[in-house]
């Protein structure tokens, strides 16, 4: 009689109820997006009848009318300056910021609560309405653009900054810590070298979506190409307008390129994917005189040998990146025409131009204001259901390990790249002329730029998953669409999720600002407000979209912890 032990049943997982509640959440989302979409009247109709004023707008555009080129060149210099400026404050900022807002090097609880709470501020304020409150302490000029996008900025930078914090090596800190060292210490000796590569990135990847913002801040007052193109619009030249929203266009690919040169010229090549920031130096342990090393005592340990890495060609390069990045930052404060005279007035100011903000009111608009609203939400939730159909193709052809060849993957990496460097706001403004004013025209602007950073989003998350399961069906006879859709969707799909949501936050702050140029939503009566001087409906408008960005943050914030 053979005795054989029972197989164990191999069962499904049961859902948990927060897993059921994020699928039953992420369905209303998507429900709610298809709504938005038909709520807008977004069809073939529209495009049909968008046709002719297509080709009429097209016609008007061209030929491109340039500026002189030394006027062209002080108007990049400047936007170019202030873009660097504001970053980099925001940069100094957001590090003792993230600092207090990590787990593992906050002060306490209430130290850390801070933290993150100026941090989710930041980012809930539209750069805007900084823009407008500067712009009544400052006036025209630099500084109010360098410090509405550097404070803006500080809710990006810093969250990302605090999870590279929280994601290092405790190891060397430990060992500074067991030595005697200070917190200070510990946070240069043990902190800053593994994370400085992440700062550096996440520094430069903010300082390309600032020069996209940059435009934007040009219809409220601040100069540069901003400014240029808003007072072209305003008067229908659109030949000088698309001229220099083209301008615009070639710096974002410019600086795109650039900082990805910077950014590895800085960080050096990787070797296992670890930065040379995080090699450990092995030092030889100190020998007394005559103690030799090895057997055959010919490795004498000289007091004077040098135990800094040699100067080889990388290490010159990288040296060289450094003092071009210095010098940059030294042109960019010279050039962004900051005086520190508008600083000791802005003291003076201060109490009076906050009293104008204050309190909230209503301007006997507060019916409007909610329908407009509801418009902006529609048209972030309309935005991000286009651009997750038009992203998730695009990202997956210009992922190496889907793409049939390297050859597709470096063309749709290049379309992901060309997308990106057309600001929202010049989209908009051509959707207006084809479709009219609305939500329909802030929708397509958002629909559409969102394939660039969806896009490269998606495709960076197909190109991290193990390979190792879609080796393992390749080795077993299946297809590349099998391959696809079996191995790497299902092990990217949680970050799918993650990333439509960043995507949705990121389209409701974009949507309340292109009612600016009449694309729908909120932002046209956020503008007209502020020129009129009743600065208490700008408050409202303020508080209206920050508490909803605040429920969209808490929410996206449940479902990444969820869906995992």
């Amino acid at each position: 009689m053979t005795i054989t032990a029972e197989q164990p049943r191999r069962t499904l997982a049961r859902p948990t109820p927060a897993g059921s509640a994020a699928a039953v959440v992420v369905l209303a989302l998507l429900g709610a997006a298809i709504w938005a979409f038909v709520s807008l009247r977004l069809n073939v109709a529209t495009f049909v009848d968008g046709a002719a004023n297509a080709v009429d707008f097209a016609a008007r555009t061209v030929p491109l009318d340039f500026p002189p080129l030394g006027e062209l060149l002080a108007l990049c210099g400047q936007t170019l300056a202030i873009v660097v400026c504001a970053t980099l404050l925001a940069s100094l900022i957001s590090a003792p910021v993230a600092v207090l807002a990590a787990r593992n090097t906050s002060l306490g609880g209430t130290s850390r609560l801070g933290a993150r709470v100026i941090i989710v501020v930041a980012r809930a304020i539209p750069d805007v309405v900084l823009a407008i409150v500067f712009f009544r302490m400052f006036g025209f000029g630099g500084l109010t653009g360098v410090l509405a996008m550097g404070l803006h900025s500080i809710g990006m930078i810093g969250k990302l900054y605090a999870d590279a914090i929280e994601q290092i090596d405790e190891g060397p800190r430990t060992a500074i810590r067991a030595a005697g060292g200070t917190r200070l210490q510990q946070l240069v000796g043990g902190v800053l070298p593994q994370v400085m590569p992440s700062f550096v990135a996440t520094s430069l990847h903010r300082l390309d979506i600032n020069l996209r913002v940059s435009v934007v801040l040009g219809f409220v007052g601040v100069g540069g190409l901003g400014q240029a193109i808003s007072d072209a619009l305003r008067t229908l030249d659109y030949q000088r307008g698309m001229a220099l929203a083209s301008v615009v266009f070639l710096l974002c690919v410019l600086v795109e390129v650039v900082s990805g040169a910077i950014r590895r010229g800085l960080l050096g090549v990787r070797e296992e994917r670890r930065s040379p920031l995080r090699r450990r130096v092995q030092v030889p342990a100190p020998r007394e005189e005559g103690v030799v090393s090895g057997k055959t005592g010919s490795n004498r340990l000289s007091p004077s040998r040098p135990i800094s890495p040699p100067w080889t060609p990388a290490r010159v390069r990288r040296s060289g990146y450094w003092l071009l990045t210095a010098l940059v930052v030294a042109a960019s404060i010279w050039g962004a025409d900051i005086s520190f005279d508008q600083f000791q007035r802005a003291i003076t100011d201060f109490g009076p131009t906050l009293a104008l903000f204050w309190p909230p009111e209503t301007g006997g608009v507060l019916a409007e204001l909610l329908a407009e609203l509801l418009v902006t939400i529609q048209i972030a939730l309309a935005a991000t259901l286009i651009g997750a159909v038009l992203a998730l193709p695009v990202g997956a052809l210009a992922a190496n390990n889907v793409a049939p060849n390297p050859a597709v993957a470096k063309f749709f990496r290049g379309v992901v790249l060309a997308v990106r460097g057309v600001p929202e706001l010049v989209l908009a403004i051509v959707f207006v002329v084809i479709t009219g004013l609305g939500g329909v025209a802030g929708a397509l602007a958002l629909g559409v730029g969102s394939v660039g950073l969806l896009g490269k989003l998606v495709a960076d998350s197909l190109e991290e998953v193990d390979r190792g399961k879609e080796q393992a069906l390749r080795a077993a006879g299946a297809t590349r669409l099998q391959v696809f859709f079996a191995a790497t969707v299902p092990q990217a799909a949680p970050a799918f999720v993650g990333h439509v949501l960043y995507q949705l936050d990121t389209n409701l702050r974009s949507a309340t600002l292109l009612g600016l140029v009449g694309a729908g939503g909120i932002g046209y009566y956020l503008l007209n407000a502020s020129r009129v001087l009743e600065f208490g409906v700008v408050t409202t408008v303020l508080v209206l979209t920050f508490a909803v960005v605040m429920l969209v943050e808490l929410l996206a914030i449940w479902l990444r912890r969820v869906v995992r």
